[in-house]
């Protein structure tokens, strides 16, 4: 009992251990190899050198993600930015060194890499690719902002409804302009009259709810308005007034019809200001609809 005490105490229970052999090359064992562990979480770090047999073992480690760091004289710099522990067997990380080289000459053993621990925008030495943490990015950059991804998800929301009712409103923004033919003159119709009001208040109605998702939808910081967009939203300081102008004319122009008289003063800029107005709702909608 007393001898097998040792072996029983090696590994704490709820603790893992790392473990490997590094080699050469040519395959033979490479002694005094510097490996360190940090922990990406608990910030944890244990050192350890490789034995003439080229092993090494790190125990007590909690588990979890570790970034690992080989350093060996005349080798080059290795460094696993991920290497998990387990809480219940040991992660075995076996590594071939590769000779470094300076210039022209490959390296004694006397000679180490620098390192490059102080310079996070300098060329990383190591086999893998580098993380955006190696770059110099800080944490708070490199992760998710969820209020602005929410802010984003609600943003696209409303505008997809926007674009439906921008579509479903052309269908009585187009009949309106059709009716507009018959309501003209005093001598016309009421009946062609009352047709075009109706669907010139549905239009505006609807025109209201689109326009409504658009203002409505909230704005995500950094963003910027660029081509087709840009276009749309001109557009769109054209037709808003133009809908608030042209049901306020037709107003004026169907009281004065409905009197027996002709269409006079500004209310006979109720047709130019209402073919304006659509023409200019058809622009914003092609913009985002056809590329360009």
């Amino acid at each position: 009992m007393v001898a097998l005490a040792p072996y029983l105490m090696a590994q704490t229970p709820g603790r893992g251990a790392l473990a490997g052999t590094f080699t050469d090359p040519t395959g033979a064992p490479v002694a005094n190899v510097k490996v360190t562990a940090t922990g990406s979480d608990s910030g944890q770090r244990l050192s350890t050198v490789t034995g003439a047999d080229g092993t090494y073992k790190l125990d007590s480690l909690a588990a979890g993600s570790y970034r690992v760091r080989f350093e060996a004289a005349g080798f080059k710099l290795v460094e696993l930015p991920s290497a998990i522990v387990s809480a219940t067997e040991t992660a075995n990380l076996n590594t071939k060194l590769q000779i470094a080289e300076i210039g022209n000459h490959i390296a004694v053993n006397n000679t180490t890499p620098p390192s490059q621990e102080n310079l996070p925008n300098a060329p990383s030495s190591t086999t893998t690719a580098p993380s955006l943490g190696d770059l110099g990015f800080p944490t708070e950059q490199t992760q998710g902002n969820a209020r602005q991804q929410a802010l984003l998800d609600k943003r696209t929301h409303m505008l997809k409804i926007h674009q439906r009712m921008g579509l479903i409103t052309t269908g009585p923004l187009i009949a309106t302009v059709i009716a507009s033919i018959g309501a003209g003159g005093k001598n016309e119709s009421s009946a062609s009259r009352d047709l075009h009001v109706a669907l010139g208040s549905l239009t505006g109605d609807l025109y209201g709810i689109t326009a409504y998702y658009a203002i409505r939808a909230p704005r995500v910081p950094g963003t910027e308005t660029r081509g087709p967009i840009r276009f749309h939203k001109a557009m769109a300081w054209i037709h808003g007034p133009g809908m608030i102008l042209t049901p306020i004319l037709g107003a004026m122009a169907f009281d004065q019809t409905n009197k027996g008289e002709k269409v006079h003063g500004i209310a006979s800029a109720h047709g130019p200001v209402a073919i304006v107005t659509a023409g200019a709702f058809g622009a914003a909608l092609l913009s985002v609809s056809v590329k360009f």
